[in-house]
């Protein structure tokens, strides 16, 4: 990744815009559906008011809030996750689960469904190997008492083949009839089964922002290059480490919730650099609004466009990169709000 050009000024409507529209596409994701609810309803039902049809407050509480709210979560946790990535390997191609992330949290849920039936264990073990295959990409990365950006990558691409191979052994011992369609619907990624007791996973991807959102100017200097931060006196080890676990906590806890979903962490974070420029400062806010924003409207898609739940993962690719392609070429890369 060329040496960073840290400019870029967000105007006052723009910051916002940025503000208000992850609370403004939770909110407007309320009133559509398959059973049609009229703005008084949605908004006696959110402050509780009995004045309504239980079948409405039903909807509206149980149904489409709670995955509105993990919707805006997990594309918040993965957009921001991939931006810190790209910014501390200083490569752009570099996506929230090149750590083995994903692959390891694939095989958990596999575990999971084929031998313990799924349910709460596919989110304990999901989160518990996405974790585990973090830690092992560090340690194969480690070369000479020395870790690398490029070795940990490379690490990460040999660790994430592995749990690749063990998914498969999952998949052909699986039973065809029950547990094969689980695993499958699991790693296109959806939000159907979300309700109020998966929002404890809310809190581990809230601290992994954090611990990103008070790092992002280390962000900025480790991507100059390690001998840079070194001689403006980051702690480089210290700083990748604080970086690289908050970025985990938060793409563990979003894929134990959401099963895989690739595009967000990848493409998010370079749209985000065409409104704000390569300052952290600002990309990583930027994308925390971008990447929950983006997750809740395809969420409303992915349950409204057809008469059966479309895996919200196949759409990300599907209506995200013709999107990202065409606002490529209309800027030329290079938009500034």
């Amino acid at each position: 990744m060329e040496r960073a050009k840290f400019s870029g000024r967000l105007s006052l409507p723009v910051t916002v815009l940025l503000l208000v529209l992850p609370f403004a596409t939770v909110f407007a994701s309320l009133f559509f559906g398959r059973y049609h609810l009229s703005l008084n309803e949605v908004i006696l039902s959110v402050f509780g008011s009995d004045s309504i049809p239980l079948t409405s407050r039903v909807t509206v509480l149980q149904l489409r809030l709670p995955r509105a709210i993990a919707a805006a979560f997990v594309g918040a946790s993965l957009a921001v996750s991939g931006a810190a990535f790209q910014s501390v390997f200083r490569n752009p191609l570099v996506n929230s689960g090149i750590l083995g992330v994903s692959n390891g949290a694939g095989f958990g849920a596999c575990l999971a469904i084929v031998f313990f039936g799924g349910g709460v264990f596919t989110y304990i073990f999901s989160f518990v190997f996405a974790v585990a295959a973090v830690v092992l990409s560090c340690f194969a990365g480690r070369v000479s008492r020395v870790t690398t950006s490029v070795t940990m990558i490379l690490g990460g691409v040999i660790v994430g083949a592995f749990f690749s191979a063990l998914v498969s052994i999952m998949k052909f011992v699986a039973d065809p009839y029950s547990q094969l369609p689980s695993i499958t619907f699991w790693f296109m990624g959806s939000f159907a089964s979300v309700n109020y007791s998966h929002l404890y996973a809310a809190l581990p991807m809230s601290i992994g922002m954090l611990m990103i959102f008070l790092s992002r100017w280390k962000l900025n200097v480790l991507s100059m290059g390690e001998r840079e931060a070194s001689s403006l006196g980051v702690d480089v080890r210290k700083a990748q480490i604080l970086i690289i676990g908050g970025a985990t906590l938060c793409t563990a806890s979003a894929v134990c919730i959401s099963g895989t979903i690739g595009w967000v962490g990848l493409v998010i974070p370079h749209i985000g650099r065409m409104i704000t420029g390569n300052s952290n400062q600002k990309l990583i806010p930027v994308s925390i609004s971008l990447g929950s924003s983006f997750m809740v409207i395809m969420d409303l898609l992915s349950r409204t466009l057809t008469g059966s739940e479309i895996p919200i993962g196949i759409l990300c690719a599907l209506i995200g990169t013709p999107f990202f392609v065409y606002l490529l070429k209309k800027t030329k890369g290079g938009f500034r709000a």
